[in-house]
């Protein structure tokens, strides 16, 4: 228990390093307001890395007192552009947002750059994910002998029987061949891939400025609503419809518990009220991934059938 708790200060403090060396900036305007974007309503980003081709945009940068003219164009970003500017921008970001702008040039499209990128790294992470998913339904398997465990020791909290309860549930985890910080991982690897994602889709105007299926990428669906384009409800619908059957799929061996069950059932509400305010780009990439999240699911059940 102690190396496991080990293991998980090791990895916070590797994330706190990580995301405290380079963040996102809002641009400010002289009174300390956020500057927007009056025809798109999207705030914006004041350390950009590559200069905005819509001509009000670059007027808006300039008359908040950003040189926009010294930083490369967009297609001619590369992950060396802008020298250093600490771990977390440097070895994440910038090469993040190469790798979509290039994609973006081949297919020429960066809204669909987006969703190939977020496939490509779902893929490179695949060995991560796939060992989640089995978890969980191994988790199944065992849940029978798991429930009859708590049920005898649900009235014993002395010192003795919680170590045999202890010893007890390692047997059964070792039996069906259960390894609960396997299942964890790519728990922990979600939340620094989305902050990424955030970054690259802020910082890179070629990605926010451009349309795709309707939408206006850097537009969140508060501002396209607000504004009378209802295709914005589309992509909240779709961000609400990909978390559930995630969630459900995720929570599958554990379907009698209340405690997963009111998490799930917030979580889900918290994530539905968070993407109305989310940029279209990353709704799209929270829809892809939570697609093949659900499609990796149904192939390991398929496989364990």
């Amino acid at each position: 228990m102690k190396k496991r708790n080990k293991n998980k200060l090791v990895i916070l403090i590797i994330l706190v390093l990580f995301l405290s060396v380079g963040c996102t900036k809002q641009l400010r305007n002289a009174d300390n307001k956020n500057v927007t974007n009056p025809t798109t309503g999207q705030s914006l980003t004041e350390n950009i890395l590559c200069k905005p081709e819509d001509e009000e945009t670059i007027n808006i940068y300039k008359d908040n007192g950003v040189d926009v003219d010294k930083l490369p164009s967009c297609k001619n970003f590369s992950v060396t552009s802008g020298g250093y500017e600490g771990i977390w921008t440097s070895l994440f970001i910038k090469p993040l947002a190469w790798v979509i702008i290039n994609i973006g040039k081949f297919v020429k499209s960066n809204g669909l750059a987006l969703i190939i990128t977020s496939l490509v790294i779902r893929l490179i992470t695949y060995p991560i994910t796939r060992k989640t998913a089995i978890q969980s339904e191994l988790m199944k398997e065992a849940k029978p002998e798991l429930d009859k465990l708590e049920k005898k020791y649900a009235n014993k909290t002395d010192n003795d029987s919680m170590m045999r309860k202890s010893q007890e549930m390692a047997f059964i985890y070792k039996k069906y061949n259960i390894n609960p910080i396997s299942g964890c991982l790519y728990a922990m690897l979600q939340l620094p891939l989305f902050i990424a994602f955030l970054e690259a889709i802020n910082r890179v105007p070629a990605i926010f400025e451009e349309h795709f299926l309707g939408l206006q990428l850097g537009t969140t669906p508060l501002v396209g609503i607000g504004k009378g384009s209802y295709v914005y409800i589309a992509i909240t619908v779709l961000v609400g419809l990909s978390t559930y059957f995630s969630l459900k799929f995720n929570s599958a061996s554990n379907p009698d518990n209340a405690q997963v069950k009111s998490m799930n059932k917030v979580m889900f509400v918290m994530i539905l009220v968070m993407s109305i305010f989310m940029s279209s780009a990353l709704n799209i990439y929270w829809v892809t991934t939570n697609v093949f999240t659900i499609i990796q699911n149904l192939i390991v059940m398929r496989r364990k059938a």
